[in-house]
């Protein structure tokens, strides 16, 4: 799923490319995508393209005084085409023809057809559920005391940091580089922690920032459909920790999984089965 790193580099890019043009009409081919009726999308029609930016993990793209809210969900994916998208696209989803020729294109590349978009008044998008349910953004860092607060829940880590209702814009991917840099177990109560760990898991947010400046060196005004996510963690089972050597060790779940370093994270214990993750505190 795209998070806070990657919906920013995209968004960016986006605005630079887009800022300024004009719509020449917009449809919406995926079923179900659009979950609002009102104003239609056709309404986008002449309006002019004012920016994108994001919000939590979610691209809004401004026409004026009206914002599109996307939600990429797990496949979902956000670009520009020099060409637009021919009758026999399966992925298109969401269909903004600009006048210059290019579309803006939202696109699923998987089956389940999840992503969703909604077209508001601009100034109703921060009232809409999906917006104003939202935590304190992870980046830039809310204060500490703030980010404490959000945290001080008898809750493992690993979830309580990627519920968008506490903090907004922390993934499944970004969530282990961010428990690693702190050095804290994914198994550990977010209301165990001590106030010298919530000081370090709070720092260590700035992996979010990094992985964004990674980006703006390496990624160019296309959009790759997968970015090179700079993960040092994530994914790296079996791979030396790139601080002390130690194995990078996994824990399963059904949708997905988490890595960690024993030595740094869990006082050297090895968790092979999430049934066990009781003994991780």
């Amino acid at each position: 799923m795209p998070e806070l790193p990657e919906v920013e580099i995209t968004a960016r890019r986006l605005d630079a490319a887009l800022r300024g043009a004009r719509v020449e009409s917009a449809v919406a081919p995926g079923m179900n995508v659009m979950k609002t009726f009102e104003p239609p999308l056709e309404e986008l029609a002449g309006r002019e393209l004012t920016g994108v930016r994001r919000i939590g993990k979610m691209p809004v793209v401004e026409l004026g005084d009206l914002a599109l809210l996307i939600h990429l969900m797990s496949a979902g994916r956000l670009r520009v085409f020099d060409r637009r998208a021919s009758p026999k696209d399966r992925t298109s989803r969401v269909l903004i023809r600009l006048e210059d020729g290019r579309e803006l294109r939202l696109r699923e590349l998987g089956t389940k057809q999840r992503a969703w978009a909604k077209l508001l008044a601009a100034g109703a998008a921060r009232e809409d559920e999906a917006v104003a349910t939202l935590g304190p953004e992870a980046w830039p860092p809310p204060p500490l005391d703030a980010f404490a607060a959000a945290v001080e829940q008898p809750r493992h880590l690993h979830p309580l940091l990627r519920h968008q209702r506490d903090i907004a814009g922390i993934g499944r991917s970004w969530v282990d580089e961010i428990l690693w840099e702190a050095r804290l177990s994914p198994f550990k109560q977010g209301s165990k922690l001590s106030d010298e760990e919530v000081r370090r898991l709070h720092a260590a947010l700035h992996v979010l920032g990094d992985a964004i400046e990674h980006y703006e060196r390496t990624i160019g005004p296309d959009l790759p459909d997968k970015l090179p996510m700079p993960l040092r963690v994530h994914r790296r089972e079996g791979e030396p920790c790139p601080r002390c050597g130690t194995t990078i060790e996994a824990v399963y779940f059904a949708e997905h999984q988490t890595n960690y370093c024993p030595k740094e994270q869990t006082g050297g214990r090895v968790l092979k089965d999430r049934r066990l993750s009781r003994l991780l505190k």
